[in-house]
């Protein structure tokens, strides 16, 4: 039996150095919604193409639907001009856009917006400066900027929904807020948090607070599930104005697009809005406090460097300290899904 050990690959390097093939060929896929039209059935190369409207050689399109295909997207019987290919069940439940579990959003906003400002990586760290649209315009302020523009306010709104459905459903599970009566989701975007614990919890009431050209996005969605009477859509600005009274105040994907100084203010001013025996808690993607497991936390703070400068994603550990200096008694936290949790501190 031979002690030698294997011998060192570049391959791990390749993989995550050239990874950005991987990724824009799957992007390519969401955007042209490849998995809604395979969505139920099997099409041939030529029918995709067809479909699709795409003009480049069979074999081009031979080649990006079998990296799909490699890449465990898509499935295919046969190869070449006598393949079908056909959905993964991952891709046929979350990147059908007919499907309720739908989360293709965020990828559609990568592709769109993102993916472009991560080519700035370099200077951003070299600077500590955003890279998106604020790059260019004197306001620095990534949600102003956003907000101008009705079309990309509404495709981030569709991100988020997508992204977060799944953990607001596992924190409406695991957490009673049957045992409160009133909700406020502060930077609530759509509502969508206020929606999926109402739904669960029939007894309490829920506000959604975000800035004012949210705020009818989030009355409509409200009515669509006739939730008017117990959730209230509010526009304002949490920083500058008083946030809604309630006995639990949550903020998803919200604080991690704050320096540290704003963080800070922000918890407190939590701390002091809530009554004896409140709750706060924020949704995010919290890194591990050893900082070496949540990989997409850890790069999803190095996208609020390219969205926010010097804005960051931040551990439990971090979250406990600020939670303490602000007067909270205790803190606890809950896995939802996938890289994200659920931080809660107690007053």
């Amino acid at each position: 039996m031979s002690n030698q050990t294997s011998p060192n690959t570049p391959a791990h390097i390749m993989q995550i150095g050239m990874g950005f093939w991987a990724s824009k060929t799957l992007l390519a896929a969401v955007k042209f919604k490849l998995f809604t039209h395979l969505s139920g059935t099997k099409k041939s190369a030529a029918e995709i193409k067809s479909m699709l409207q795409l003009q480049t050689t069979d074999r081009h399109v031979y080649d990006w639907l079998d990296a799909l295909v490699s890449l465990g997207l898509l499935q295919r019987d046969g190869v070449l001009e006598n393949g079908l290919y056909y959905n993964a069940p991952d891709t046929e439940l979350f990147l059908d856009t007919n499907k309720p579990s739908y989360i293709g959003g965020i990828l559609e906003m990568g592709n769109n917006r993102l993916y472009r400002y991560w080519a700035d990586l370099e200077e951003a760290l070299l600077t500590g400066l955003p890279q998106n649209e604020s790059k260019h315009s004197s306001n620095m302020n990534f949600f102003t900027e956003l907000y101008k523009d009705q079309d990309k306010l509404e495709e981030f709104m569709h991100a988020m929904q997508g992204i977060q459905t799944g953990n607001f459903m596992t924190l409406a599970q695991q957490f009673n807020f049957s045992n409160y009566k009133t909700m406020a989701d502060v930077g609530g975007a759509d509502g969508w948090l206020s929606i999926i614990v109402a739904q669960h919890h029939p007894n309490i009431q829920c506000t959604t607070f975000d800035l004012p050209p949210v705020e009818p996005l989030a009355k409509k969605k409200i009515a669509q599930f006739g939730l008017t009477s117990r959730i209230t859509a509010i526009g304002g600005d949490f920083f500058n104005e008083p946030l809604p009274a309630a006995d639990v105040i949550t903020m998803g994907n919200i604080i991690h697009g704050m320096d540290e100084e704003h963080k800070k203010a922000i918890i407190k001013k939590v701390y002091d809005t809530l009554p004896e025996n409140g709750v706060f808690m924020t949704i995010e993607n919290i890194i591990d406090d050893t900082r070496n497991k949540n990989t997409f936390g850890l790069l999803m703070s190095l996208n609020m460097l390219i969205e926010n400068g010097p804005a960051f994603d931040y551990t439990a550990a971090d979250f406990n300290a600020w939670a303490m200096a602000a007067g909270f008694k205790k803190t606890e936290f809950i896995s939802l899904t996938g890289p994200t949790s659920a931080a809660v501190a107690y007053k």
